[in-house]
Protein backbone atom coordinates (compact mmCIF):
# COMPACT_ATOMS: atom_id res chain seq x y z
CA UNK A 1 0.00 0.00 0.00
CA UNK A 2 2.95 2.21 1.19
CA UNK A 3 4.28 1.80 -2.82
CA UNK A 4 0.89 1.98 -4.05
CA UNK A 5 0.85 5.85 -2.26
CA UNK A 6 4.35 6.38 -3.16
CA UNK A 7 3.67 6.18 -7.07
CA UNK A 8 0.83 8.37 -7.01
CA UNK A 9 2.58 11.17 -5.12
CA UNK A 10 5.64 11.29 -7.67
CA UNK A 11 3.43 10.83 -10.64
CA UNK A 12 1.34 14.33 -8.46
CA UNK A 13 4.85 15.72 -7.90
CA UNK A 14 6.44 14.86 -11.04
CA UNK A 15 3.86 14.80 -13.76
CA UNK A 16 6.44 14.70 -16.62
CA UNK A 17 7.74 11.48 -15.13
CA UNK A 18 4.49 9.02 -17.02
CA UNK A 19 5.07 11.73 -19.80
CA UNK A 20 8.95 10.72 -19.92
CA UNK A 21 8.47 7.34 -19.72
CA UNK A 22 6.40 7.05 -23.18
CA UNK A 23 9.20 9.11 -25.13
CA UNK A 24 11.78 6.61 -23.16
CA UNK A 25 10.81 3.30 -22.55
CA UNK A 26 13.05 2.00 -19.00
CA UNK A 27 16.46 -0.27 -20.61
CA UNK A 28 15.86 1.04 -24.17
CA UNK A 29 19.25 1.34 -26.01
CA UNK A 30 19.38 4.88 -27.75
CA UNK A 31 21.39 6.17 -30.21
CA UNK A 32 22.72 9.40 -30.97
CA UNK A 33 19.97 10.31 -33.64
CA UNK A 34 17.74 9.45 -31.59
CA UNK A 35 18.30 11.38 -28.38
CA UNK A 36 18.46 14.71 -30.68
CA UNK A 37 15.42 13.51 -32.28
CA UNK A 38 14.02 13.01 -28.75
CA UNK A 39 15.34 16.20 -27.31
CA UNK A 40 14.20 18.68 -30.47
CA UNK A 41 10.22 17.29 -29.89
CA UNK A 42 10.55 17.67 -25.88
CA UNK A 43 12.90 20.53 -25.42
CA UNK A 44 11.19 23.66 -23.95
CA UNK A 45 13.56 25.88 -25.42
CA UNK A 46 11.93 24.29 -28.95
CA UNK A 47 8.73 24.98 -27.64
CA UNK A 48 9.38 28.82 -27.24
CA UNK A 49 11.24 29.47 -30.28
CA UNK A 50 8.28 28.10 -32.31
CA UNK A 51 5.85 30.27 -30.23
CA UNK A 52 8.22 33.03 -31.42
CA UNK A 53 7.40 32.05 -34.51
CA UNK A 54 3.89 31.85 -34.72
CA UNK A 55 3.58 34.90 -32.70
CA UNK A 56 5.35 36.64 -35.72
CA UNK A 57 3.51 34.60 -38.49
CA UNK A 58 0.40 36.64 -36.61
CA UNK A 59 2.25 40.26 -36.42
CA UNK A 60 2.65 39.57 -40.23
CA UNK A 61 -1.50 38.94 -40.57
CA UNK A 62 -2.03 42.19 -38.60
CA UNK A 63 -0.32 44.22 -40.77
CA UNK A 64 -1.61 43.13 -44.20
CA UNK A 65 -5.41 43.70 -41.82
CA UNK A 66 -5.19 47.53 -43.53
CA UNK A 67 -4.83 45.98 -47.36
CA UNK A 68 -8.89 44.82 -46.60
CA UNK A 69 -11.82 46.70 -45.99
CA UNK A 70 -12.91 47.20 -42.62
CA UNK A 71 -16.81 46.36 -41.52
CA UNK A 72 -18.37 47.90 -38.81
CA UNK A 73 -22.01 47.46 -37.12
CA UNK A 74 -23.39 49.64 -34.60
CA UNK A 75 -27.02 50.09 -33.06
CA UNK A 76 -27.85 52.38 -30.61
CA UNK A 77 -30.71 53.41 -28.79
CA UNK A 78 -31.63 57.29 -26.91
CA UNK A 79 -33.93 58.79 -25.05
CA UNK A 80 -34.54 62.67 -24.95
CA UNK A 81 -36.79 64.29 -22.33
CA UNK A 82 -37.85 68.08 -22.38
CA UNK A 83 -40.31 70.00 -19.65
CA UNK A 84 -42.27 72.63 -19.49
CA UNK A 85 -44.70 74.14 -16.74
CA UNK A 86 -47.72 72.32 -17.74
CA UNK A 87 -46.36 69.69 -20.22
CA UNK A 88 -43.18 66.66 -20.21
CA UNK A 89 -42.11 65.21 -23.77
CA UNK A 90 -40.57 62.44 -24.09
CA UNK A 91 -38.87 61.53 -27.51
CA UNK A 92 -37.28 57.91 -28.42
CA UNK A 93 -34.44 57.45 -30.90
CA UNK A 94 -33.75 53.94 -32.55
CA UNK A 95 -30.46 53.61 -34.88
CA UNK A 96 -28.38 51.23 -36.28
CA UNK A 97 -25.32 51.19 -38.68
CA UNK A 98 -23.17 49.56 -41.28
CA UNK A 99 -19.87 51.32 -41.79
CA UNK A 100 -17.61 49.89 -44.47
CA UNK A 101 -13.72 51.50 -44.73
CA UNK A 102 -11.60 50.77 -46.59
CA UNK A 103 -7.55 52.22 -47.69
CA UNK A 104 -7.11 53.07 -51.00
CA UNK A 105 -3.70 54.84 -50.91
CA UNK A 106 -1.20 55.15 -48.40
CA UNK A 107 2.34 55.88 -50.03
CA UNK A 108 3.54 52.22 -49.77
CA UNK A 109 2.74 52.58 -45.60
CA UNK A 110 0.47 49.13 -44.83
CA UNK A 111 3.16 47.93 -47.50
CA UNK A 112 6.25 48.77 -45.31
CA UNK A 113 4.91 48.18 -42.22
CA UNK A 114 3.94 44.41 -43.73
CA UNK A 115 7.85 44.32 -44.86
CA UNK A 116 8.96 45.18 -41.82
CA UNK A 117 7.60 41.81 -39.83
CA UNK A 118 8.39 39.64 -42.76
CA UNK A 119 11.51 40.17 -42.16
CA UNK A 120 10.88 39.84 -38.58
CA UNK A 121 9.30 36.58 -39.04
CA UNK A 122 12.57 35.43 -41.13
CA UNK A 123 14.62 36.45 -37.85
CA UNK A 124 12.71 34.49 -35.85
CA UNK A 125 12.65 31.23 -38.02
CA UNK A 126 16.71 31.60 -37.98
CA UNK A 127 16.19 32.31 -34.52
CA UNK A 128 14.33 28.88 -34.09
CA UNK A 129 17.45 26.74 -36.14
CA UNK A 130 19.95 28.77 -34.23
CA UNK A 131 18.01 26.95 -31.01
CA UNK A 132 18.17 23.48 -32.69
CA UNK A 133 21.44 24.15 -33.15
CA UNK A 134 22.64 24.50 -29.72
CA UNK A 135 20.21 21.69 -28.47
CA UNK A 136 21.64 19.14 -31.01
CA UNK A 137 25.31 20.66 -29.75
CA UNK A 138 24.58 20.12 -26.23
CA UNK A 139 22.74 16.36 -26.61
CA UNK A 140 25.99 15.61 -28.44
CA UNK A 141 28.42 16.91 -26.20
CA UNK A 142 26.21 15.32 -23.17
CA UNK A 143 26.09 11.80 -24.99
CA UNK A 144 29.75 11.57 -25.78
CA UNK A 145 30.16 13.03 -22.09
CA UNK A 146 28.12 9.46 -20.90
CA UNK A 147 30.31 7.67 -23.06
CA UNK A 148 33.50 9.12 -21.46
CA UNK A 149 32.36 9.03 -17.87
CA UNK A 150 31.13 4.90 -18.78
CA UNK A 151 34.40 4.13 -19.90
CA UNK A 152 36.41 5.89 -17.23
CA UNK A 153 34.36 4.29 -14.83
CA UNK A 154 35.30 1.15 -16.55
CA UNK A 155 38.94 1.88 -16.29
CA UNK A 156 38.91 2.64 -12.95
CA UNK A 157 36.96 -1.09 -12.11
CA UNK A 158 39.35 -2.32 -14.12
CA UNK A 159 42.36 -0.78 -11.99
CA UNK A 160 40.25 -1.49 -9.36
CA UNK A 161 40.46 -5.34 -10.21
CA UNK A 162 44.34 -5.30 -11.02
CA UNK A 163 45.29 -3.77 -7.75
CA UNK A 164 42.98 -6.69 -5.83
CA UNK A 165 44.90 -9.06 -7.97
CA UNK A 166 48.47 -7.61 -6.82
CA UNK A 167 47.07 -7.70 -2.78
CA UNK A 168 46.49 -10.69 -3.00
CA UNK A 169 49.77 -11.57 -4.63
CA UNK A 170 51.77 -9.43 -2.40
CA UNK A 171 49.75 -10.80 0.57
CA UNK A 172 50.83 -14.83 -0.43
CA UNK A 173 54.87 -13.38 -1.28
CA UNK A 174 54.48 -12.38 2.83
CA UNK A 175 53.11 -15.13 3.88
CA UNK A 176 55.63 -17.55 2.88
CA UNK A 177 58.18 -15.17 3.59
CA UNK A 178 59.45 -13.97 0.20
CA UNK A 179 58.06 -10.14 0.56
CA UNK A 180 58.20 -7.77 3.30
CA UNK A 181 55.43 -6.61 5.21
CA UNK A 182 55.80 -3.39 3.37
CA UNK A 183 54.73 -4.65 0.35
CA UNK A 184 51.09 -6.26 1.26
CA UNK A 185 51.07 -2.69 3.11
CA UNK A 186 51.87 -0.79 -0.05
CA UNK A 187 49.19 -2.94 -1.88
CA UNK A 188 46.14 -2.60 0.41
CA UNK A 189 46.61 1.33 0.49
CA UNK A 190 47.22 1.25 -3.58
CA UNK A 191 43.60 -0.83 -3.42
CA UNK A 192 41.89 1.74 -1.35
CA UNK A 193 43.14 4.27 -3.73
CA UNK A 194 41.78 2.69 -6.83
CA UNK A 195 38.68 2.24 -4.90
CA UNK A 196 38.36 5.89 -4.11
CA UNK A 197 38.83 6.68 -7.87
CA UNK A 198 36.01 4.18 -8.54
CA UNK A 199 33.54 5.94 -6.13
CA UNK A 200 34.22 9.28 -7.86
CA UNK A 201 34.01 8.06 -11.59
CA UNK A 202 30.42 6.34 -10.22
CA UNK A 203 29.39 9.85 -9.43
CA UNK A 204 30.83 11.56 -12.32
CA UNK A 205 28.72 8.66 -14.65
CA UNK A 206 25.66 9.62 -12.34
CA UNK A 207 26.51 13.44 -13.48
CA UNK A 208 26.33 12.37 -16.95
CA UNK A 209 23.11 11.10 -17.16
CA UNK A 210 21.67 13.52 -15.60
CA UNK A 211 23.86 16.21 -17.83
CA UNK A 212 22.48 14.03 -20.98
CA UNK A 213 18.78 13.93 -19.35
CA UNK A 214 18.77 17.61 -18.98
CA UNK A 215 19.80 17.84 -22.10
CA UNK A 216 17.01 15.70 -23.86
CA UNK A 217 14.40 18.08 -22.19
CA UNK A 218 13.47 15.09 -20.16
CA UNK A 219 14.80 15.39 -16.69
CA UNK A 220 12.87 12.36 -14.96
CA UNK A 221 13.64 9.67 -18.08
CA UNK A 222 13.54 6.76 -17.01
CA UNK A 223 16.91 4.60 -16.60
CA UNK A 224 18.01 4.05 -20.42
CA UNK A 225 21.34 2.77 -22.14
CA UNK A 226 23.43 4.66 -24.95
CA UNK A 227 25.11 3.26 -28.17
CA UNK A 228 28.77 2.98 -27.92
CA UNK A 229 30.48 5.12 -30.70
CA UNK A 230 32.90 6.88 -29.34
CA UNK A 231 35.29 5.95 -31.63
CA UNK A 232 37.77 7.88 -34.19
CA UNK A 233 36.25 9.48 -37.40
CA UNK A 234 38.09 12.10 -39.29
CA UNK A 235 35.75 15.37 -40.13
CA UNK A 236 37.75 16.48 -43.27
CA UNK A 237 37.29 20.04 -44.06
CA UNK A 238 39.32 22.95 -44.90
CA UNK A 239 39.56 26.25 -42.77
CA UNK A 240 38.78 28.48 -45.61
CA UNK A 241 36.07 26.39 -47.04
CA UNK A 242 34.25 25.73 -43.12
CA UNK A 243 34.62 29.91 -42.57
CA UNK A 244 32.57 30.21 -45.87
CA UNK A 245 30.35 28.09 -44.78
CA UNK A 246 29.88 29.70 -41.59
CA UNK A 247 29.02 33.27 -43.00
CA UNK A 248 26.73 31.40 -45.22
CA UNK A 249 24.86 29.14 -42.99
CA UNK A 250 25.31 30.47 -39.34
CA UNK A 251 21.29 31.20 -38.35
CA UNK A 252 22.56 33.63 -35.84
CA UNK A 253 24.26 35.20 -38.50
CA UNK A 254 20.94 34.75 -40.60
CA UNK A 255 18.60 35.96 -37.73
CA UNK A 256 20.83 39.51 -37.04
CA UNK A 257 20.79 40.30 -41.18
CA UNK A 258 17.01 40.08 -41.09
CA UNK A 259 17.06 42.39 -38.03
CA UNK A 260 18.91 44.85 -39.89
CA UNK A 261 16.43 44.28 -42.90
CA UNK A 262 13.88 44.77 -40.77
CA UNK A 263 15.11 47.84 -40.00
CA UNK A 264 16.14 49.30 -43.25
CA UNK A 265 11.93 48.40 -43.69
CA UNK A 266 11.21 50.40 -40.17
CA UNK A 267 12.94 53.71 -42.23
CA UNK A 268 10.93 53.31 -45.08
CA UNK A 269 7.94 53.14 -43.07
CA UNK A 270 8.84 55.72 -40.74
CA UNK A 271 9.25 57.93 -43.78
CA UNK A 272 5.80 57.54 -44.88
CA UNK A 273 4.79 59.52 -41.89
CA UNK A 274 5.47 62.71 -44.43
CA UNK A 275 2.64 61.45 -46.52
CA UNK A 276 -1.32 61.46 -46.82
CA UNK A 277 -3.58 59.10 -46.97
CA UNK A 278 -6.57 58.47 -49.17
CA UNK A 279 -8.99 56.22 -48.09
CA UNK A 280 -13.04 55.45 -48.69
CA UNK A 281 -16.36 55.30 -46.93
CA UNK A 282 -19.61 53.60 -47.00
CA UNK A 283 -22.39 53.96 -44.32
CA UNK A 284 -26.06 52.63 -44.33
CA UNK A 285 -27.99 53.18 -41.40
CA UNK A 286 -31.11 53.51 -39.86
CA UNK A 287 -32.63 55.78 -37.55
CA UNK A 288 -35.80 57.04 -36.28
CA UNK A 289 -38.63 56.98 -33.54
CA UNK A 290 -40.35 54.26 -33.91
CA UNK A 291 -40.48 51.27 -36.22
CA UNK A 292 -40.10 50.65 -38.70
CA UNK A 293 -36.79 52.92 -39.06
CA UNK A 294 -35.98 55.51 -42.01
CA UNK A 295 -33.06 54.28 -43.83
CA UNK A 296 -30.32 56.10 -45.36
CA UNK A 297 -27.10 55.68 -46.88
CA UNK A 298 -23.26 57.69 -47.20
CA UNK A 299 -20.72 57.29 -49.68
CA UNK A 300 -17.51 59.10 -49.62
CA UNK A 301 -13.68 59.62 -49.48
CA UNK A 302 -11.33 61.37 -47.32
CA UNK A 303 -7.73 62.04 -47.49
CA UNK A 304 -5.65 63.20 -44.42
CA UNK A 305 -2.40 65.39 -44.48
CA UNK A 306 0.57 65.49 -41.91
CA UNK A 307 0.70 68.52 -41.10
CA UNK A 308 2.63 69.04 -37.96
CA UNK A 309 2.97 66.32 -35.72
CA UNK A 310 5.72 67.73 -33.09
CA UNK A 311 8.73 66.25 -35.34
CA UNK A 312 7.19 62.67 -34.26
CA UNK A 313 8.33 61.56 -38.35
CA UNK A 314 11.59 63.49 -38.62
CA UNK A 315 12.82 61.27 -34.91
CA UNK A 316 11.61 58.14 -36.07
CA UNK A 317 13.18 58.02 -39.28
CA UNK A 318 16.34 59.23 -36.84
CA UNK A 319 16.48 55.83 -34.83
CA UNK A 320 15.59 53.10 -37.32
CA UNK A 321 18.98 54.76 -39.32
CA UNK A 322 20.67 54.71 -35.59
CA UNK A 323 19.13 51.09 -35.51
CA UNK A 324 20.37 50.47 -38.72
CA UNK A 325 24.31 51.50 -37.64
CA UNK A 326 23.81 49.53 -34.42
CA UNK A 327 22.48 46.13 -35.93
CA UNK A 328 25.59 46.85 -38.85
CA UNK A 329 28.17 46.90 -36.27
CA UNK A 330 26.44 43.82 -34.67
CA UNK A 331 26.78 41.90 -37.32
CA UNK A 332 30.28 43.02 -38.24
CA UNK A 333 31.10 42.00 -34.43
CA UNK A 334 29.84 38.78 -35.04
CA UNK A 335 31.32 37.48 -38.44
CA UNK A 336 34.23 38.10 -36.08
CA UNK A 337 33.05 36.21 -33.56
CA UNK A 338 31.97 33.09 -35.95
CA UNK A 339 35.61 33.37 -37.21
CA UNK A 340 37.12 32.78 -34.30
CA UNK A 341 34.51 29.86 -33.13
CA UNK A 342 35.58 28.28 -36.36
CA UNK A 343 39.06 28.74 -35.89
CA UNK A 344 39.01 27.58 -31.81
CA UNK A 345 36.86 24.52 -33.35
CA UNK A 346 39.29 23.84 -36.07
CA UNK A 347 42.33 23.88 -33.99
CA UNK A 348 40.80 21.61 -31.47
CA UNK A 349 39.75 19.29 -33.93
CA UNK A 350 43.32 18.94 -35.30
CA UNK A 351 44.78 18.92 -31.96
CA UNK A 352 42.34 16.21 -30.47
CA UNK A 353 43.10 14.24 -33.42
CA UNK A 354 46.91 14.35 -33.25
CA UNK A 355 46.46 13.16 -29.52
CA UNK A 356 44.52 10.43 -30.33
CA UNK A 357 47.56 9.02 -32.30
CA UNK A 358 49.84 9.28 -29.83
CA UNK A 359 47.45 8.29 -27.04
CA UNK A 360 47.05 4.72 -28.81
CA UNK A 361 50.55 4.35 -28.93
CA UNK A 362 50.88 5.02 -25.51
CA UNK A 363 48.23 2.75 -24.29
CA UNK A 364 50.21 0.10 -26.20
CA UNK A 365 53.61 0.79 -24.59
CA UNK A 366 51.54 1.20 -20.93
CA UNK A 367 50.08 -1.91 -21.75
CA UNK A 368 53.63 -3.59 -21.95
CA UNK A 369 55.16 -2.19 -19.81
CA UNK A 370 52.36 -3.38 -17.28
CA UNK A 371 53.18 -6.87 -17.98
CA UNK A 372 56.68 -6.73 -17.28
CA UNK A 373 56.30 -4.92 -14.48
CA UNK A 374 54.21 -7.87 -13.05
CA UNK A 375 56.11 -10.57 -14.26
CA UNK A 376 58.91 -9.43 -12.62
CA UNK A 377 57.18 -8.88 -9.16
CA UNK A 378 55.94 -12.49 -9.97
CA UNK A 379 58.94 -13.80 -10.93
CA UNK A 380 60.32 -12.80 -6.84
CA UNK A 381 63.11 -9.38 -8.72
CA UNK A 382 60.42 -6.76 -9.22
CA UNK A 383 59.28 -4.20 -6.42
CA UNK A 384 55.87 -2.51 -5.59
CA UNK A 385 56.76 0.04 -6.82
CA UNK A 386 57.34 -0.84 -10.67
CA UNK A 387 53.50 -2.55 -10.56
CA UNK A 388 52.52 0.21 -8.60
CA UNK A 389 53.82 2.98 -11.52
CA UNK A 390 52.90 0.41 -14.01
CA UNK A 391 49.04 0.02 -13.37
CA UNK A 392 48.93 4.01 -12.81
CA UNK A 393 50.46 4.65 -16.06
CA UNK A 394 48.11 2.23 -17.30
CA UNK A 395 45.07 3.93 -16.40
CA UNK A 396 46.25 6.95 -16.84
CA UNK A 397 46.90 6.23 -20.84
CA UNK A 398 43.34 4.25 -21.25
CA UNK A 399 41.81 7.79 -19.81
CA UNK A 400 44.05 10.05 -21.89
CA UNK A 401 42.96 7.98 -24.60
CA UNK A 402 39.19 8.21 -23.72
CA UNK A 403 39.73 11.97 -23.07
CA UNK A 404 41.57 12.46 -26.49
CA UNK A 405 38.55 10.16 -28.04
CA UNK A 406 35.94 12.98 -26.40
CA UNK A 407 37.30 15.98 -27.26
CA UNK A 408 38.26 15.03 -30.47
CA UNK A 409 34.14 14.06 -31.00
CA UNK A 410 32.93 17.21 -29.05
CA UNK A 411 35.49 19.61 -31.20
CA UNK A 412 33.99 17.88 -34.46
CA UNK A 413 30.52 18.74 -33.24
CA UNK A 414 31.54 22.46 -31.93
CA UNK A 415 32.92 23.04 -35.73
CA UNK A 416 29.26 21.85 -36.92
CA UNK A 417 28.40 24.40 -34.95
CA UNK A 418 30.14 26.85 -35.61
CA UNK A 419 29.36 26.42 -39.06
CA UNK A 420 26.06 26.43 -38.64
CA UNK A 421 25.64 22.21 -40.31
CA UNK A 422 24.62 20.36 -36.79
CA UNK A 423 22.01 18.26 -38.19
CA UNK A 424 20.07 15.02 -36.70
CA UNK A 425 21.99 12.50 -39.25
CA UNK A 426 21.36 9.12 -40.17
CA UNK A 427 24.53 7.58 -38.85
CA UNK A 428 25.62 8.03 -35.40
Amino acid sequence: MKKVFLSISLLIIFPFISSSEDIIKPGETLTLKQCIEISLKMHPNITAAISTVNSSKSKVGQAKADFYPQLDLSSGYKRYSSSSEDTVNTLNEYSGIVTLTQNIYDFGKTAAQVDVHKFNLDSSFSDLDNVRNNIIFNVTEAYYGLLKAGRNRDVAIEAVNQFTHHLELAKGFYEVGIKPKIDLTKAEVDLSNAKLNLIKAENLLRIATVSLNNALGVPYAPAYKIEDNLSFSEYVITFVDAIRRAYENRPDLKSLIAKKNASKSSMDFAKKGYYPTLSGNAEYGWTGEKFPLEKGWILGASISFPIFSGFLTKYQVEEAKENIRTLQANEESLRQDIFLEVQKAFLNSQEAKDRIYTAEITVRQAEENLELAKGRYAAGVGSPIEVTDALVAHSNAKTSYIQALYDHKVAQASLEKAIGSLRVKNED
